[in-house]
């Protein structure tokens, strides 16, 4: 059995090592990713997920482990993706600044033709932000491969006053969850 990663995000690896799985294998979806149109964020990020899980799996054996994962930043009503370009990430975090938001990640594992597939949200709120402190995250760079254009594991923490959920799930893998996922399918961490 092999435990597969179905994306290339360098954070969902870590967490994924961090938990003990050092020998998995990599293996990024490279399909579109098409939300479902009308969806609310939680079946957004199960349909994302999954769609990146089954595409992996379908060229895995069986008996492998698949996980796919999908995070979205979820704000008055829509998606805040990653920004295209630094003026986008300067109005993401003016959006964000001073308020609470989600943070929706998508979960899907397959194995042996079994699929689930769950959701995980997390209430994150920002402490207000002065223009001259948005302008020099901005020029760190960090904001620009991120949801929501920050990454709380990095110096997006500076501007988090308190997290309402599985903090992991901010980083786009909810841990506790993934456990419990993979337990159901017969995999154990411990």
């Amino acid at each position: 059995m092999a435990i597969i990663l179905a994306s290339g995000s360098p954070r969902r690896r870590e967490l994924l090592e961090m938990l003990g799985a050092r020998d998995m294998l990599v293996i990024p979806a490279k399909g579109d990713e098409v939300p479902p149109r009308g969806a609310g964020p939680g079946d957004t990020v199960k349909a994302l997920s999954r769609a990146k899980t089954l595409e992996v799996a379908e060229h895995r054996p069986a008996g492998d482990v698949i996980i796919g994962a999908d995070t979205i930043v979820w704000l008055d009503g829509r998606v805040l993706g990653k920004p295209h370009s630094e003026r986008e990430a300067a109005e993401m975090l003016n959006e964000l600044s001073g308020r609470a938001h989600e943070v929706w990640t998508g979960v899907c594992i397959a194995r042996g033709g079994e699929v689930l597939c769950e959701a995980e949200r997390t209430e994150v709120r920002f402490r207000e932000l002065s223009g001259r402190e948005i302008a020099a995250y901005i020029a760190t760079g960090e904001p620009m491969d991120k949801a929501g254009a920050y990454g709380a594991q990095g110096l997006g923490a500076l501007f988090v006053e308190r997290i309402d959920g599985d903090f992991f799930n901010v980083m786009g893998l909810p841990l506790c969850r993934l456990g419990r996922m993979l337990k159901k399918l017969g995999v154990e961490l411990l």
